[in-house]
């Protein structure tokens, strides 16, 4: 394997490394955004799969065309600076926002699986974010990628296990399936709007990449990043579709199917649940920094530690709430990134103005 193919790969375990959070690792998103449609829930994955592999190689060719060194470039270059201002307001307050969640959710996982008080378990992700943060591009996107390999294989065991031996049959699905507990009750919808929240995720990181890499590497890795997902997808929804008559009504369903094969692998699932909080902390805070700061300037330093106090505060208090409230905006943010990008590719496919 060439040099390049190695770094678009790297770049696209960091992809899925960033947008995956506690959400989808427990199985409650695929859940609520895919599994609920029955046997339909199968076309809502292909097509919201397809849409991020498309967006993602879009969003890195953008970040690099434009070397762009946070996401205010390439905002600026697809909306104009008066509407991008507020695109770029509403993206730097996800981007922080969802890091406190993080913490908040890291706190949590280190109560509920190993005891730990959750203010601890909170302010040990705070340290562990610190100090990736610290560290150069090359350590931070490895750090990225490093967990995926490791969700896919347990994923990939939780679901061919529940294949084998599955609950439901195939035609009693639908008959289970409850489009009440979806958003809008429209698969397509649904596909649209998750491809929308994945990336909005995952835009800032991305066009970061993209400038830091050549524009084979930052195309391919896109893309790349866009097929693991849907693998993943694929195999999550297909898990939890087996044996849908617990799963539909489990809080971490993902948990309790790991459980039913072994305790150890409940406990290893834990312990990746713990890593990709992880990752997501840490991809959301770096481009929320590098936005205002010089990547490992003095000032960058400094607002880490201060970024990260803050949001370790606000973590208890009950910041999370308000963008749990606020969350679904960032779906409909990305959907219109979403369609610009694709105009953009549009006029540059099919136009003589060649815009990337």
């Amino acid at each position: 394997m060439s040099k390049g193919q190695q770094d678009s790969i790297k770049i696209g375990f960091a992809y899925v490394g960033v947008v995956l959070g506690a959400g989808f690792s427990t199985g409650q998103e695929i859940l609520q955004f895919f599994s609920n449609f029955g046997t339909m829930s199968y076309a809502a994955v292909l097509l919201s799969a397809l849409v991020i592999m498309f967006l993602g190689r879009q969003a890195s060719k953008l970040g690099n065309v434009l070397d762009a060194e946070s996401h205010l470039e390439p905002i600026n270059v697809l909306f104009g600076e008066r509407l991008g201002k507020i695109v770029d307001y509403v993206l730097i307050f996800f981007l922080y926002g969802v890091m406190i969640i993080m913490l908040a959710g890291g706190g949590s996982a280190f109560e509920e699986s190993f005891g730990v008080p959750a203010w601890l378990g909170s302010l040990l992700m705070m340290f562990a974010v610190m100090i990736t943060l610290s560290m150069g591009f090359d350590k931070i996107l490895t750090a990225l990628g490093i967990v995926t390999p490791f969700l896919i294989v347990i994923v990939a065991i939780i679901a061919i296990y529940s294949f084998f031996t599955p609950t439901v049959s195939y035609s009693e699905i639908n008959e289970i399936a409850d489009l009440s507990k979806t958003p809008t009750g429209i698969w397509w919808l649904e596909a649209l709007t998750y491809s929308g929240i994945v990336l909005a995720m995952a835009f800032s990181i991305l066009s970061i990449v993209g400038a830091q890499s050549t524009h084979k590497i930052a195309r391919r890795g896109g893309m790349y990043g866009g097929v693991i997902l849907l693998v993943l997808m694929m195999l999550m929804n297909a898990g939890l579709v087996a044996k849908f008559d617990v799963t539909s009504q489990a809080d971490l369903p993902t948990l309790l199917l790991a459980y039913e094969i072994h305790p150890i692998l409940h406990l290893l699932l834990t312990i990746v649940m713990l890593l990709i909080i992880y990752n997501t902390a840490v991809g959301m805070l770096y481009p929320f920094l590098s936005r205002f700061w010089v990547p490992y300037s003095r000032k960058y330093k400094v607002a880490l530690v201060i970024a990260l106090i803050v949001g370790y505060i606000l973590s208890l208090v009950g910041f999370v709430d308000l963008v749990n409230l606020v969350y679904p905006l960032l779906g409909y943010v990305g959907i219109l990134m979403g369609i610009m990008l694709t105009v953009r590719w549009i006029q540059n496919k099919f136009t003589k103005k060649k815009l990337m």
